[in-house]
């Protein structure tokens, strides 16, 4: 299997994760795989398996604070790919993005063979130009039914799901060595968030019914991860990067999250997941790709798919309509009786 290809999935790292059983079917066929991906998806790229090396690029089309397009930068990407020697490519986007513009980079670096999924007249940019159906698909199965279509299939055993290298570290120095649920209030965007005074009930709810409370958040949210974990919780905001932020997820007994990248990174490690859900995005194509999951929020309200950074109907209602009481119900039930029982799914290769 000597068939260099490149995998690209130029936004953030839950999408990275998500695209990660399609990596597995690529590798399973092929002698080199390099992921291509944005700066905000290169923490999740170096935890996939079947990754062989990692190109960074910031795609103007992409990226959701876009740079100017600018020559050079262009130029120095064809430069990379084309000294990459690919035999081919795999291009992975969601739904309202379009491949073209990156079927044309590879084709100007030298890449014989291109595939992507494309609703676009593609010309000669696309070899293997792929068509999905508008619903009914989560983004793991667009991008292994993408991956399928180039002739990549998954190999007998792996079941799809998302999953990171292991070893997973062991974080007892930040989290102890008790049982504890997780809750990551912080989202990349506001329009997905619950309020953080709910977060903050909860939190004392949950410590009321004597489950430890930890609360993970990145650098720029720890007044918010203090503020949630009060003096009930133990705050590890800003410090934990991705690799650790799997290890105490690893060893959570359900987590609480909205929709944003720890929420796949939870499913990818086994760890039950209480979805905080709002629909800017549709959740039968971002939910946690785990059937070990229970999803909040009001999924059909009218302003449903909006993709809004900042939601501009007052109250928030798709998520204001979830409970402290929901939310609690929800956790009760998934650990119920499975304290200490869930493991990460790993692989080493």
């Amino acid at each position: 299997m000597s068939t260099r290809v490149v995998v690209a999935r130029l936004d953030s790292d839950g999408d990275v994760l998500l695209s990660g059983p399609a990596v597995r079917a690529v590798r399973a066929g092929a002698g080199h795989v390099t992921m291509l991906v944005g700066p905000r998806g290169r923490a999740a790229a170096g935890l996939l398996p079947g990754v062989d090396d990692i190109i960074v690029w910031h795609c103007p089309w992409i990226d959701a604070e876009p740079r100017a397009v600018e020559p050079a930068d262009i130029a120095g990407l064809v430069r990379r790919l084309s000294a990459g020697a690919f035999d081919e490519a795999l291009i992975l986007t969601s739904f309202h993005q379009s491949p073209l513009p990156l079927a044309l980079l590879l084709r100007l670096a030298g890449i014989r063979r291109v595939a992507a999924a494309s609703e676009d007249y593609p010309g000669s940019l696309l070899d293997v130009r792929h068509r999905l159906p508008d619903s009914g698909l989560h983004e793991v199965e667009r991008a292994l039914s993408t991956a399928a279509a180039a002739g990549y299939r998954l190999p007998a055993g792996d079941d799809g799901l998302p999953r990171i290298r292991g070893p997973i570290p062991g974080t007892r120095r930040l989290t102890g060595s008790q049982p504890y649920i997780v809750l990551h209030p912080g989202t990349s965007v506001s329009a997905r968030r619950w309020q953080p005074g709910r977060f903050a009930a909860l939190a004392a709810a949950l410590a009321g019914n004597g489950h430890r409370v930890v609360v993970t958040g990145a650098a720029d949210e720890t007044a918010l991860t203090a503020y949630v974990a009060g003096a009930v919780g133990r705050d590890l905001g800003g410090a934990t990067d991705l690799v650790t932020l799997a290890g105490v997820l690893a060893g959570a007994r359900a987590a609480v999250v909205g929709n944003t990248g720890p929420a796949h990174l939870a499913a990818a490690v086994g760890t039950p997941v209480v979805s905080l859900f709002a629909p800017t995005v549709p959740a039968e194509r971002w939910a946690p790709y785990t059937d070990r999951r229970v999803v909040l929020g009001d999924l059909d309200i009218d302003c449903a798919g909006c993709r809004a950074r900042l939601c501009p109907v007052p109250g928030h209602p798709c998520l204001s309509t979830v409970t402290v009481g929901d939310v609690l119900t929800a956790v009760e039930a998934m650990t119920r009786g499975t304290a200490r029982e869930n493991r990460p799914l790993e692989a080493t290769a």
